[in-house]
């Protein structure tokens, strides 16, 4: 148990330092590249660091151990706990940090259209992701036909936040770097250096998250928790780390546009493109207790979210709810 406890604060540290340098990164290449922070965030940002939660449920689906039932157990864990992750828990720490840094009545100010598109998407593909995980099993051509719909929104996404780009930077919400890059001092400040930044935070970041979840996977195997339970409730914890640190840095520096748009456009990816796959590879079924309570809470969290978004009432103080979601569910799985 201690080993596995050392295991865990090491990967903290790895993906701590390794967001440090991501978001030093990205915000360089989004700047060089003249793209509007909604770009940089929602797209960039929020597609790379959805590497280590796009990984696991793939891996555990297509090249997991003997127990299918195991690994599509994990599979469709993984797939929804991310963004109930996302809109729950991190959400609710990034507000408890900018709370603390800059006031709890203090409103967030992100770039309205891009923020409300993220939600809308979300809206709509979770939406058709829960419908046909309710489906009969012989309705799977029908869910195979949902999951290329899935891709056609995403795609469809991308065309519009990147459309939306040069407007965004007209009206001074251009992508600006706060410090010099990290790599300057020793490659110079060529583009090259700063791609080559990005790929090694990017792989610090996914390594950290493995060793994160090996460090879980022991503490939870000592504990006898679930295999579903654990891809809800313990897994995303690990995985959306870069997400919840990336977002962290950003709300402490008043990017608040970067750091919304980094958990939002996560949530998009992780609602469109991986459970669409997970549709064409098992069987896209949802009758677990734990994975409806996970579905309710998500839809909580994002429609609250919306909700204080369109009302102008966006502050931590009012964002802390989702966190609480994120309680709630961690209290109706150990008394169920």
């Amino acid at each position: 148990m201690f080993a596995a406890i050392l295991l865990l604060l090491a990967a903290l540290v790895i993906v701590f330092l390794a967001a440090q340098a991501f978001t030093n990164a990205i915000e360089h290449l989004g700047e060089r590249l003249g793209v509007s922070e909604g770009v940089t965030g929602s797209v960039f940002a929020a597609i790379a660091t959805a590497m280590p939660e796009t990984i696991i449920p793939i891996v555990a689906i297509v090249a997991g151990g003997s127990n299918v039932a195991l690994n599509h157990a994990v599979g469709v864990g993984a797939i929804l706990g991310a963004p109930f992750m996302l809109s729950t828990l991190s959400i609710g720490l990034m507000a408890w940090f900018a709370g603390r840094r800059r006031g709890w009545r203090e409103a967030f100010t992100p770039e309205s259209g891009g923020m409300r598109r993220d939600m809308h998407v979300f809206a709509l593909a979770f939406l058709l992701v829960v419908g046909a995980a309710l489906m009969p099993s012989a309705w799977q051509p029908v869910q195979a036909a949902i999951a290329a719909l899935l891709f056609i929104i995403y795609f469809f996404y991308l065309m519009d936040t990147i459309r939306s780009s040069q407007g965004l930077v007209a009206d001074g919400h251009a992508t600006e770097a706060d410090d010099a890059l990290y790599l300057a001092r020793l490659f110079g400040d060529a583009h090259w250096v700063a791609v080559m930044q990005l790929a090694a935070a990017l792989a610090l970041l996914v390594w950290g998250a493995k060793l994160f979840v090996a460090g879980v996977e022991q503490v939870s195997t000592l504990a006898g928790v679930p295999a579903l339970l654990v891809s809800l409730l313990v897994v995303p914890i690990a995985t959306e780390l870069p997400e919840k640190v990336n977002s962290i840095l950003w709300i402490r520096r008043a990017r608040d546009t970067l750091a919304f748009g980094n958990i939002t456009g996560a949530m998009v990816f992780q609602g469109t493109v991986i459970p669409g796959l997970a549709m064409l590879l098992i069987p896209w079924h949802i009758d677990d207790v734990y994975a409806l309570a996970a579905i309710l809470m998500t839809v909580l969290g994002v429609g609250w979210l919306y909700w204080l978004h369109g009302t102008g009432r966006l502050q931590p103080r009012h964002v802390m709810l989702n966190m609480a979601l994120y309680g709630a569910f961690v209290l109706f799985a150990v008394i169920h």
